[in-house]
């Protein structure tokens, strides 16, 4: 985490000073001309940098009074599908002097955006997932490669078709995918090896780094041609098929391989680590024991509809709360009413509870502000605002539905018993919070993308970097609990599953609703030397981990680990001295 603030803070001040370098050459006698709806300056030479054709990165290169009306002009401004039109915020509403407040200000925003994605995600979005499976009665191994792959990937996959969505962010998306990559194959394994030492499963470790292989040289080639057709995306998801068919196939074969072995369909604990962890992406959280029964009442207590419902949405837990680290305390506050909102709109149905999670009171809410959260979300509320007939919004249509729907369910049902239809309810979770999800995706790329227009940063390296560390900061923190605690296995197939899912699943979902907005062929032109950097640098980890891991006989050391780990740092001094242009190829 500090080597996180101080790159971020090297970063901004380097960059501050390129910007106001340039303010003292264009800042006085730089002109504006209308021209076809986009202003443009005079006095840009054709060195100034224009990444894939973003008009909005020359607004630094104007004088302070000229940017408002620019940015209100330019449509590469003002695209961006989040709730606040953040350029027009900076330069129309924080006088220039005020600008490093500004970006300081979003720097904050921005943490709390990530802080609010990895809860939504893994408290509301994963819980829903398991519970579906659940009910579908889906075996371990397809839950894990599905459901579960994706309630651990929403936030990366959901960033990746955000920043798809317009051609002047799709940067982003490749820098965010590769560099989560290189992060996850370089910085988590590495530590998990330093943590706990480990012979890893050969057959799972070499069938998951082949198939990311495949998907990084796939990546590659497209972006050494420029475009990708709706074949190819289509393709992506086709392979990501493929590859949970080998492990539904793998599994089936290695099991029936060690039952006949040992003639019995029961497999002892041993094997338990190698099948399980390694075929199986559960969710990578911490491992706690379930001590929920030690705190009951003795005797028997029936809670009325308001203290079920009071209950329901705090968020705290007494119990937990004073044994808390300080830090952890301060963390808890600032997500407390962010907590409070997500339990109010979003149902979670945990079918490891004995009632499943059934608060007769709160669920009947649910009916209500799920709906209108999904109408007044999607599409930045576009679809919430239209008027029936011209003078009925759609949102209050979906309010009195709710409200009907609530009632019976409410007068039908009582708090005791979960009704047979409770289990719709992680349906409308799923929807909710895969929405709010995908929302709050979209504020975070546009925040990137305005600090990349203000600091004069690629797309590719605020991927690699900020997007790539936020979505996988939880993972990394999650996976070293897990090796702690004994479980490297599983710790390193989480890293490797989760990642072929992100890469599959994030280019080629975001490549197919970026073709069906525009139905054209998708442009992806690397920004620069910067994206070769990055993605010969994963290809290269992943050879190395190809060919090195099998000649240690498939155990990971603490050398092994320490290698791993000066290969990202070495990579990512050579990406940034890239990106300044201090190192040219």
């Amino acid at each position: 985490m500090r080597a996180f603030v101080l790159v971020l803070f090297f970063t901004v001040a380097l960059q501050w000073d390129r910007v106001i370098c340039q303010q003292s050459v264009y800042g006085t006698n730089t002109q504006l001309v209308p021209h076809r709806n986009v202003w443009r300056s005079d006095r840009l030479s054709e060195d100034t940098p224009n990444r894939n054709g973003d008009e909005c990165d020359v607004v630094m290169n104007l004088s302070a009074s000229q940017r408002c009306e620019f940015v209100k002009n330019t449509s590469d401004c003002t695209s961006d599908e989040g709730f606040i039109k953040y350029p027009v915020v900076t330069f129309c509403l924080f006088p220039p002097n005020l600008l490093p407040l500004a970006i300081t200000l979003y720097v904050l925003w921005l943490f709390v955006l990530f802080l609010v994605l990895g809860l939504i995600a893994s408290d509301f979005f994963c819980p829903n997932l398991s519970a579906i499976s659940s009910t579908l009665r889906l075996t371990h191994n397809v839950a894990g490669v599905t459901f579960l792959a994706l309630g651990n990937g929403a936030p990366d996959v959901f960033s990746a078709m955000a920043a798809f969505s317009h051609p002047q962010t799709a940067g982003l998306a490749i820098g965010a995918l590769f560099g989560a990559g290189i992060f996850v194959t370089t910085v988590v394994a590495g530590s998990i090896a330093l943590v706990k030492p480990f012979t890893v499963a050969s057959r799972p470790f070499l069938r998951d780094v082949i198939f990311y292989m495949a998907a990084v040289f796939w990546t590659f080639s497209i972006l050494y041609k420029g475009h990708i057709s709706i074949g190819e995306a289509i393709g992506y998801l086709g392979l990501y098929i493929a590859y949970v068919v080998t492990v539904i196939v793998s599994t089936y074969i290695y099991n029936r391989q060690k039952h006949q072995l040992n003639g019995s369909a029961s497999t002892s604990g041993r094997e338990q680590e190698e099948i399980v962890p390694s075929d199986s992406y559960i969710e990578t959280g911490s491992i706690q024991a379930n001590d929920e029964g030690e705190y009951e009442p003795l005797l028997p207590y029936t809670q009325s509809t308001a203290q079920i419902f009071l209950n329901a949405i705090n968020p705290v837990d007494s119990r937990t709360w004073r044994r808390q680290h300080w830090s952890a305390k301060v963390l808890k506050a600032i997500k407390v009413p962010v907590e409070v909102l997500l339990l109010l709109t979003v149902p979670v149905v945990d079918t490891d509870k004995e009632d499943h999670n059934w608060k007769r009171p709160l669920n009947c809410l649910h009916i209500i502000t799920g709906p209108l959260v999904c109408v007044l979300t999607l599409q930045s509320g576009k679809y919430g605002l239209i008027l029936i007939e011209g003078e009925f919004p759609v949102w209050v249509l979906i309010l009195c539905i709710g409200v009907f729907l609530s009632g019976i369910v409410f007068f039908t049902t009582t708090n005791e018993r979960p009704p047979r239809y409770h289990f719709l309810y992680s349906l409308l979770g799923f929807v909710v919070s895969a929405l709010l999800i995908s929302t709050v995706a979209s504020e975070i790329v546009s925040v990137l993308h305005l600090l990349g227009v203000v600091l004069s940063l690629s797309n590719t390296v605020l991927g690699l970097t900020l997007l790539a560390w936020g979505n996988s900061i939880g993972d990394f923190f999650a996976d070293i609990t897990i090796a702690r605690q004994g479980y490297p296995r599983m710790a390193i197939s989480a890293c490797f599953g989760g990642i072929i899912f992100n890469m599959l699943f994030g280019v080629g979902l975001g490549c197919l609703l970026q073709y069906f907005q525009t139905n054209n062929v998708v442009m992806l032109e690397p920004e620069g030397m910067l994206c070769w950097v990055l993605s010969g640098a994963l290809g290269l980890s992943l050879v190395l981990s190809f060919i090195l891991v099998p000649l240690q006989c498939f155990h990971l050391s603490r050398v092994y680990g320490i290698f791993l780990l000066i290969f990202y740092v070495v990579f990512l001094i050579i990406a940034l001295l890239t990106e300044f242009r201090i190192i040219q190829f």
